[in-house]
């Protein structure tokens, strides 16, 4: 069954990912990342207090961590689907479970606690392999800046998985991980744009039907996903 919701959540990342594809050219970066977490927050928050839930923690520091990370690495997935082919953002984002192996691996061999294990080496070397063959085109149109930040957001990404994880293995549900995370991405995507990344004469842009429902099918693919992914 955790392997059903990650491909579940796979699917949703997919689409949210082809909707910030859409919506880059109307809104920018900090905007997209206000509007997928406001819409994520508003409707995880109504459905939880329907239910009588509760967002009160006892892990506030784990929390905050989990939301930092996880939101410096949606920032730059965001900005590196704008620059980049949907593909190739795509393919960038999903080397997150590469550098866990690969840090998994490192960890294991400098505490001496587990035996090398060599065809997990040579997957990691082929994955890295594949990605200088995935940023060759990337780097040639002059697009490397966008390449750059979808690597970075997987590094990044992959410590927030491993603290999605730390933080279900503590008792937390998937709901106050992904609320939390939601609340975080909205004020953060609110100060970016209202700190310059917005457009020049007026706090945001403009809303058309179109680039309305856009903006919605992110929010609602977005908070599908994170809850998929984090129940796995």
């Amino acid at each position: 069954m955790p392997s059903l919701w990650m491909l579940f959540a796979s699917f949703a990342f997919a689409a949210m990912g082809a909707g910030v594809k859409l919506a880059s050219e109307f809104y920018t970066t900090s905007e997209l990342l206000f509007y997928r977490g406001l819409i994520g927050a508003v409707i995880l928050f109504a459905l939880v207090r329907h239910r009588g839930g509760t967002f009160r923690t006892t892990f506030p520091k784990e929390h905050l961590f989990r939301s930092a990370v996880g939101v410096t690495s949606l920032w730059l997935w965001f900005f590196a689907i704008g620059k980049l082919p949907l593909a190739t953002a795509m393919t960038l984002n999903y080397m997150a479970p590469i550098w866990m192996a690969a840090g998994l691996f490192v960890a294991g061999w400098w505490s001496r606690t587990s035996t090398v294990e060599w065809p997990l080496v040579l997957a990691v070397g082929a994955s890295f392999f594949g990605v200088t063959l995935v940023l060759q085109p990337a780097v040639e149109s002059n697009q490397w800046l966008g390449g750059l930040a979808g690597v970075c957001s997987s590094v990044i990404s992959a410590m927030a998985y491993m603290q999605v994880r730390k933080l279900g293995q503590m008792g937390e549900p998937e709901y106050r991980v992904v609320f939390y995370f939601s609340l975080t991405t909205t004020l953060v995507g609110l100060a970016g744009t209202l700190l310059g990344d917005g457009p020049s004469d007026a706090a945001f842009h403009g809303h058309t039907p179109y680039s309305g429902a856009l903006l919605l099918g992110i929010g609602i693919s977005a908070l599908l996903a994170q809850i998929a992914m984090t129940r796995a």
